[in-house]
């Protein structure tokens, strides 16, 4: 559970930050150095942004409007026991 805190807890800064110039606040997710996800938030739309990344394939993006479903999902990409 606390893994999944500090998921929302990292989402909520995304959105409390002020972008730089024309870029919109990103955040990469890891497991053992190797990068999972990334995450924009899209101001403008109150929404977010979420990359997934898989070996050999190109990324798959998927967009949220809820902070609580992306976090499940960041929570599901990074669990190990997958």
């Amino acid at each position: 559970m606390s893994q999944l805190l500090g998921i929302i807890q990292r989402l909520m800064q995304l959105r409390e930050q002020e972008p730089n110039g024309s870029e919109a606040p990103q955040r990469n997710f890891e497991v053992n150095g190797e990068k999972k996800c990334s995450v924009t938030y899209l101001g403008k739309t109150d929404t977010y942004m979420l990359e997934v990344y898989e070996k050999g394939n190109k990324p798959k993006t998927y967009q949220f409007d809820n902070i609580d479903m992306i976090a499940i999902e960041i929570f599901e990409l990074l669990d190990e026991k997958k």
